[in-house]
């Protein structure tokens, strides 16, 4: 019986340019050259979900990255170098971050359980002792990027995830390298590594990165290097650093939750609220007349009479059910606002609050922190635009309330003017009018429209009645109308005040600027707060060791980036990493292992090994005669399955039909060789790779031919024990179960044929959504388990009698 079950089988219809297993489902993410991300099932590769390519995110993705927990799955995008987020159950972007260069391949590590971070896990939550919970988005609002869905909030908070601390780290094409606490904050900046990353691996333990670069020398030629950086300040100090990240990473979700917000309001405010003074402006400019609209107006209210262009602007463009419709519209969209700043902004600007307040306290603890690069000054400068910015939400707060009165009495006597200019019957309630209404209307049109006409003259802009708006616009200038601070006391109060008019305790309101202009700044502020300790962290990371292994053959087939060797391995358990590795050119038929110790400074026995991939096969014949049959094979992809396993695609030789298998090779063996290669400093490894301890090929029945596909990458998930082997055209993809043995040959085949019959199939997206739940994916395999093993206790025990 073939080893591994195959399990599904798939012709797509465009290439794939990357694919990633979860680290918790029997989920697979794929890549395709139009921009699509897919996710797919391992049962019959049935599809989960698709995310189309958008304007707003990209269309070149260029690497795959799941999060720990396989809640959250990382992609890059080339053409608008920005890293998304996206939620894997609903398939819905959270989040989204812009990089300096194209990022070329990223890994998301889990940091490994530390005893010293136990109190700290327990104390997680003291924020919710303190503070009210963050009330959820409305429904009602779908924000204008097109990216957000409407019940964001909450997984806006859930980015967080799990309180131990995992890196998302991310290597660009110009050599930079950042790392991104829990993918939310850059938590340090690494210096340019020379030649552009190809593939890296953070050690668990935080000791080190090691990278795989390309570098190209004077003469054109590409070179692949090995480069490790110590990074022993996270790990000296993983506590410290967990808190703050943590608390940076509340930090930003919440800047998200408010950015959220502030685009809830802006939606709120509709278009329609601009029609009055889009008719005034129309108005003043269409006139013959020397009179200000002021003057004509108050000849309306004192007098009943108006001119004919006053008359025809409200009677035949403004009209008695425009300027209900307009009135219920401004009122129903001031409400909506108003809501939005009590319950949203307040929430949230109190919580950045407390967490900018407890940060810096930290910062105030020299001993712990202040290797960290925690500056106090820096968060005091973001506590000051986070309060500035309440200021300004209050401020607006005031702003609506006053607006809503005014405008509810200057429409309710407009409407009651333009009802008598209809002949119309007045209502007897809207009929009375004290003589405190009309000082109340006088007043309105002279504050209003005296000083908007004036404006009007001076810059050409349109009337300014509706004063909302001018808050929520994302502009630099100053606002048209500020509020009228005349007669404050408490403003005159700090201007006659020598010592309260510079205080450092007193929020700056910024009386001229609009809510975008704050809330800007106070990002801006914040970044500041959270950039200094990612320099301080990038600068204490050393290069510690580079080691040139071999040159790039010119070749003309253009292969993704992601799927060609080396690869690389972080060994848990033995605190190693590892690389694997061919090199075609030098040796076609060996495969080559390097580990080094997460700690630059252990010394690894065997760090340098080869395998020769030469295997005798046993076999019959139709006589039932035993037959063995060499075998010479080259690699063609390889991966590491987990600590002691490799996942191997080989190709035999021309003679051989070019054979294509799918092996696993243990590593326990190669292992065990007792010739130490030495390594000659300034020597490219391939000039001397005839002096590497080389080990042979042990398979036993862990292989399987690939019949009918010209495979060529593999992708592996040794924890949920699967493979994926996609073809040299990039589009025919087969999965495999790999601790089961194939039970039916036959019926494999026929799945074969089937499959290369229905080549141009497309996915399951045409179908409809995939009815199972995500989460009862990995209970089903479960319970598999446990009935194939009850059977196989019934046939032991059946034995036994």
């Amino acid at each position: 019986m073939p080893a591994f079950r195959q399990v599904g089988e798939k012709q797509l219809p465009n290439p794939v340019l990357c694919m990633a297993w979860s680290p918790k489902r029997d989920l697979i993410a794929l890549a395709n050259t139009t921009g699509e991300l897919l996710l797919h099932r391992l049962a019959s590769f049935q599809r989960v979900w698709s995310l189309p390519p958008s304007e707003y995110t990209g269309k070149e993705i260029t690497a795959l990255a799941w999060r720990p927990d396989g809640k959250i799955l990382a992609f890059s995008l080339g053409d608008t170098k920005q890293v998304v987020l996206c939620d894997v159950e609903k398939a819905e972007i959270l989040h989204m971050f812009p990089m300096q260069s194209s990022v070329t391949c990223m890994n998301w590590m889990e940091v490994e359980e530390n005893s010293s971070l136990g109190s700290f896990y327990n104390s997680e939550d003291e924020s919710k002792l303190f503070l009210p919970e963050l009330p959820t988005l409305p429904k009602s609002y779908s924000t204008t990027s097109k990216i957000f869905s409407e019940e964001k909030s909450d997984e806006i908070l859930n980015l967080l995830g799990e309180v131990r601390l995992n890196i998302l780290v991310l290597g660009g094409d110009s050599g930079s390298v950042e790392l991104y606490a829990y993918g939310m904050y850059r938590i340090a900046t690494l210096g340019e590594v020379s030649g552009t990353c190809r593939s890296l691996s953070l050690s668990s333990d935080l000791k080190s990165l090691s990278l795989i670069t390309e570098v190209k020398s004077s003469d054109s030629t590409s070179g692949i290097c090995y480069v490790q950086l110590d990074t022993g300040l996270l790990s000296e100090c993983l506590p410290e650093v967990t808190r703050m990240a943590r608390k940076f990473t509340h930090i930003s979700t919440l800047l998200q939750y408010l950015h959220l917000s502030l685009t809830c309001m802006c939606e709120a405010w509709e278009d329609i609220l601009m029609q009055m003074d889009l008719r005034l402006t129309k108005f003043v400019q269409e006139k013959n007349t020397s009179t200000q609209v002021q003057d004509e107006f108050l000849d309306l209210l004192l007098w009943g009479q108006s001119s004919p262009e006053l008359q025809a602007l409200l009677m035949n463009q403004l009209t008695v059910k425009g300027l209900k419709k307009l009135g219920q519209s401004i009122e129903s969209s001031y409400t909506s606002i108003q809501k939005l700043v009590i319950s949203h902004l307040q929430s949230g600007s109190e919580a950045l609050l407390y967490q900018l307040s407890e940060v810096r306290g930290m910062s105030l603890w020299k001993q712990k922190f202040e290797r960290l690069g925690l500056d106090s000054e820096a968060i005091d400068g973001a506590i000051t635009a986070v309060g500035s910015f309440s200021l300004k939400a209050n401020e607006l707060l005031q702003v609506i309330d006053k607006s809503m009165k005014n405008f509810k009495a200057f429409f309710r006597w407009l409407y009651v003017a333009m009802l008598r200019m209809c002949d119309e019957h007045v209502p007897p309630e809207l009929n009375k009018m004290t003589q405190k209404d009309i000082a109340f209307v006088a007043d309105f049109l002279s504050e209003h429209f005296s000083k908007n006409e004036e404006l009007f003259d001076r810059k050409g802009k349109y009337f300014n009645v509706e004063q909302v708006g001018q808050y929520l616009k994302d502009e630099d200038e100053d606002l048209v109308s500020p509020p009228n601070a005349k007669g404050n006391q408490w403003l005159k109060f700090l201007q006659d005040s020598t010592h309260l008019k510079e205080s450092p305790l007193l929020f700056p309101s910024y009386p001229q600027k609009s809510l975008h202009f704050v809330k800007r700044r106070m990002e801006k502020m914040i970044e500041l707060c959270l950039q200094k300790p990612a320099e301080v962290i990038g600068k204490s990371v050393k290069q510690a060791l580079f080691m040139p292994l071999y040159a790039v053959p010119d070749s003309s087939e253009k292969i993704p980036r992601l799927f060609e060797l080396p690869s690389l391995w972080n060994d848990r358990k033995g605190k190693m990493h590892c690389v694997v590795f061919c090199m075609p050119e030098i040796s076609p038929s060996k495969l080559y292992l390097l580990r080094k110790g997460t700690d630059p400074n252990r010394y690894i026995p065997n760090s340098f090994l080869s395998i020769d991939l030469s295997h005798y096969l046993d076999s019959s014949d139709d006589n039932g005669a035993a037959a063995q049959f060499h075998y010479v094979y080259s690699c063609l992809d390889a991966r590491f399955y987990d600590d002691e396993m490799l996942t191997v695609v080989l190709q035999g030789s021309e003679d051989q039909n070019n054979r294509r298998v799918l092996a696993q090779v243990s590593l326990a063996s190669s292992l065990s060789c007792e010739t130490e290669f030495c390594w000659e400093p300034g020597v490219r490894l391939d000039q001397q790779c005839s002096s590497i301890p080389c080990q042979g090929l042990v398979l036993g029945n862990q292989w399987r031919e690939l019949e009918n596909m010209k495979a060529q990458f593999v992708a592996v998930n040794g924890i949920r024990k699967v493979a994926c082997v996609l073809s040299a055209n990039f589009r025919h993809i087969r999965v495999f179960e790999m601790d089961v043995e194939d039970e039916d040959d036959e019926g494999a085949d026929s799945q074969n044929a089937s499959a290369d019959q229905d080549g141009l199939e497309t996915t399951i997206s045409s179908q409809g959504p995939v009815e199972e739940s995500l989460e009862s994916e990995g209970e089903s395999r479960e319970q598999e388990g446990d009935a194939f093993q009850k059977s196989e206790e019934l046939l032991q025990s059946k034995e036994a009698l």
